[in-house]
């Protein structure tokens, strides 16, 4: 069986990622074996960029093919902000909660009632030289709420509720985000491609 090193030391977003690849015919590993691999610095313009960056970085380190994602939040009243910059909005050593608070606080300063956003994915695939195997993009539209509701999740998934639901994405269960959500989209192409490598 093929191994693949998932780019995150995020506990939540391996157990969504493996969920999803799970009959994929690879077996997986996160970045919790590999404790001296440092982190590289997302300095792309794209979901995309940023995700090759990551997978090529990690594959070379880890000697292992890679799958990175990058993700982000557009809000449209903010001029797709917080975008490519979502988890370093509040800075480099903020909370999710911090993130949520700052993305509250910047939606009260516009007049704009326009609470639409959408999540933004891609997933890309390294191989050991960091060659680009596969890259695959995923977009949820839906709203943000003026506070945050639920318990799952991560991130600014207490705030976004996806369009056709009255729950957050912390309130949906997993099987259900598991489909709907921007990295469930950019992961079941991911999928595909892994299945047929």
């Amino acid at each position: 069986m093929r191994s693949l090193v998932l780019a995150t030391r995020n506990p939540g977003k391996v157990r969504e990622i493996e969920s999803i690849l799970a009959d994929s015919g690879w077996s997986f590993s996160s970045l919790q074996s590999f404790p001296d691999v440092e982190t590289p610095a997302e300095t792309a313009a794209t979901y995309a960029e940023n995700a090759i960056l990551k997978a090529r970085f990690y594959a070379i380190a880890t000697g292992v093919c890679a799958l990175a994602d990058d993700s982000g939040l557009e809000v449209e009243a903010l001029s797709g902000a917080p975008g490519v910059f979502s988890a370093r909005y509040a800075g480099a050593n903020a909370s999710d909660a911090d993130r949520r608070a700052l993305l509250l606080s910047e939606l009260a300063k516009v007049s704009d009632l326009n609470r639409r956003a959408r999540f933004v994915a891609a997933v890309a695939i390294c191989d050991a030289e960091g060659t680009v195997l596969n890259v695959s993009e995923g977009i949820c539209e839906g709203t943000i709420i003026s506070s945050p509701r639920g318990n799952g999740g991560f991130g600014y998934d207490p705030l976004f509720v996806p369009d056709g639901f009255n729950q957050t994405f912390a309130e949906l269960a997993d099987d259900v985000k598991n489909i709907i959500s921007h990295r469930a989209r950019a992961l079941l192409n991911t999928r595909t491609f892994l299945a047929g490598a």
